[in-house]
């Protein structure tokens, strides 16, 4: 074995000192200014004393040596003899290359460290604040949401990891989403799926957890693997809570289990075929349940109520002056409309419907009821119907088949877009018939001779054959050819449209459709409000299930007498009457004024109201 000199071991002390950054080059140069300022001393000291003793002896000159070397004009007032004035520049010329290494040194590593820090690689100090895991178009809603449900309250935090550059999201956000509010946002760069990543963001002492599933092909994989990782770190007491959503309603059961117990996945496919469904059935409901999910308009809130103990929850509906009772909260399980006569025990909490929770308070005397503007009359059977059905995707068949669970027999459904003959897949409905017809929705030729004229609905899909964009463009073009025909018709249907993108909802507001169902959006909101309080699954679960209570836009005059004045506890008690809970109504005049959309929820129950045949009242019923 070859001998190792003692040369070759301090050079590699060396290297391995130097290669340890900034603080070693720093000390490296500190322990050699302190000897050539000793070195400097003690030799004019030794070679000129007289120079010396005139300075201050040892420690004068030590003195002067160390302001030479930092200093290269304190050499202008130096006297002496040549070889005292020949140590002093020596200091000086020292000085000056120690001083400029020190700058350079001190120079780079700060560009370093501002390079880590804006890389998004530091670890974050927080607590109670929400976790984001993953980038897509969904953060900018989300953020905004949490801004607007954070006005209220002391500033907290949201935190971002995502395997994107960190200045690139602060731009983003900057762009999209402007002023922040209250939240603080803060961007790490790191991949959710590795753990060491996942620490950068301190999940053990956060809030709540959002899993965002990233634009391009297979999401769900991404968010399950997310889940997996979250599931698998260990925990500090309590866990935060996580949410996410899958795209594809095979993918639910393996995300809630690589989630465990702590997550809530929800299944957007699911939710987004609901709604179309519902909204079919009734235009409008989209955007009441964008009011309902967004925190800028009414939400739900959970609040207890002792002095309402031994009331039944009919006559809770008028007991508080802001505020609707939609449901309650018994032993951890939430249940919407529950039967009138349901007695509210004292550990119960009242699911209330309003603005804000500061605002939510009792009356102090139960508004009056205008019995007389009462309709008592029983609404009208339904009757079967017929649907056109515009454009395909993978969501189409289940549409179908859950649309086929709510008509009546006898209903007729024609499905019309550049897609093959769906019947051969459908043929075991109970209720729908299907025709079909090849051809190209966005020709006016071609739906002139579908005969529009004769559905009752009409349901336009995005088409996945092609980019968001170019689909709602296509969909715009389809909704502007059906609104000019309805006009030239004379006999109006409701037309309800699937948009990817929510931006392009505006533009589509020229057509004038019944309603647009935004999916992606909604996902989002719904996503927002269970990390702010996760209870709430169950109340947004029980709204979309057709086992449970739903939400449905009823002609007005099966509630109140039309053209008759009356108020809008007036409507409650005859929504009670009927085992329904009232929480709001649409003026038919308004429905396509933004921003509203001629919807109002959660009125002034005093005020005068007086409502027409043609708008609804918006209640929460089993049917």
């Amino acid at each position: 074995m070859a001998r190792i000199r003692w040369r070759d071991r301090v050079r590699y002390w060396f290297d391995n000192t130097m290669s340890k950054g900034t603080p070693a080059l720093i000390g490296w140069l500190g322990m050699a200014s302190a000897v050539l300022i000793v070195t400097v001393a003690t030799l004019a000291v030794w070679i000129t004393p007289r120079d010396a003793d005139d300075n201050g002896h040892w420690a004068g000159v030590l003195w002067r040596s160390l302001l030479r070397t930092l200093d290269a004009g304190t050499m202008g007032d130096d006297t002496g003899s040549a070889p005292y004035l020949a140590l002093m520049l020596t200091a000086t010329f020292g000085g000056l290359l120690i001083v400029s290494a020190f700058i350079g040194v001190l120079t780079t590593g700060l560009e370093a460290k501002l390079t880590e820090l804006r890389k998004g690689r530091s670890r974050i100090v927080e607590s109670g604040h929400t976790v984001i895991l993953g980038w897509s178009d969904q953060v900018f809603t989300v953020l905004s949401e949490l801004a607007e449900a954070n006005q209220g309250r002391r500033r907290t935090t949201v935190a971002i990891l995502a395997d994107c550059d960190k200045v690139e999201m602060e731009d983003a956000i900057r762009a999209r989403v402007g002023d922040t509010g209250r939240i603080r946002v803060v961007c790490r760069h790191g991949n959710p799926l590795k753990v060491g990543d996942l620490e950068l963001v301190s999940p053990s002492t956060a809030r709540s957890i959002m899993v965002l599933a990233p634009p391009g092909g297979d999401p769900d994989t991404y968010v399950i693997k997310v889940l997996l990782s979250l599931n698998t770190r260990s925990w500090d007491e309590p866990r935060p809570h996580v949410v996410a959503a899958v795209q594809d309603s095979a993918n639910l059961p393996a995300a809630r289990l690589a989630g465990g117990p702590a997550a809530q996945v929800i299944d957007a496919d699911d939710i987004a075929i609901r709604l179309i469904v519902q909204s079919h059935r009734q235009s409008g409901l989209s955007q009441v349940c964008t009011d309902l999910l967004d925190f800028k308009g009414h939400e739900f809130y959970m609040r207890a109520e002792p002095s309402l103990a031994g009331t039944t929850y009919g006559e809770a509906l008028l007991a508080y002056e802001l505020g609707i009772p939609v449901g309650l909260r018994r032993d951890g399980k939430s249940q919407l409309n529950p039967p009138m006569d349901t007695v509210i025990a004292p550990g119960d909490e009242v699911i209330v419907l309003a603005e804000d929770d500061l605002l939510i308070k009792l009356a102090a005397a139960r508004p009056p009821v205008v019995e007389e503007a009462i309709e008592t009359a029983r609404a009208h059977p339904a009757a079967p119907s017929r649907t056109l059905m515009l454009g395909w995707n993978h969501r189409a068949p289940k549409i179908i088949r859950l649309l086929d669970e709510f008509v009546e027999a006898g209903s007729e459904l024609t499905v019309a877009g550049l897609c093959a003959d769906p019947r051969a897949h459908l043929a075991d409905l109970r209720n729908l018939r299907i025709g079909f017809v090849y051809g190209d929705d966005t020709s006016r030729t071609f739906l002139d001779s579908l005969d529009v004229g004769s559905y009752q609905h009409v349901v336009v899909l995005s088409d996945e054959a092609f980019e968001p964009p170019l689909a709602d463009a296509r969909t715009l073009v389809t909704l502007l050819h059906l609104r000019d025909m309805e006009e030239e018709l004379g006999d109006p249907y409701s037309i309800v449209s699937e948009i990817n993108d929510d931006a392009d909802r505006e533009v589509a507001q020229v057509t004038k459709a019944d309603d647009f169902v935004v999916s992606d959006k909604l996902i989002s909101l719904m996503l927002t409000q269970l990390s702010e309080n996760r209870h709430l699954h169950e109340v947004f679960f029980d709204l979309l299930d057709p086992a449970g209570s739903e939400i449905y836009l009823k002609p007005a005059a099966d509630y109140l007498t039309p053209g008759v004045e009356a108020n809008f506890a007036t409507v409650i008690e005859a929504a009670r009457r009927r085992g329904q809970t009232a929480i709001g109504y649409r003026r038919w005049e308004d429905f396509h004024e933004p921003p509203t959309y001629g919807i109002v929820l959660n009125p002034d129950k005093t005020a005068p109201l007086t409502l027409s045949a043609d708008d609804r009242v918006i209640v929460i019923a089993e049917d």
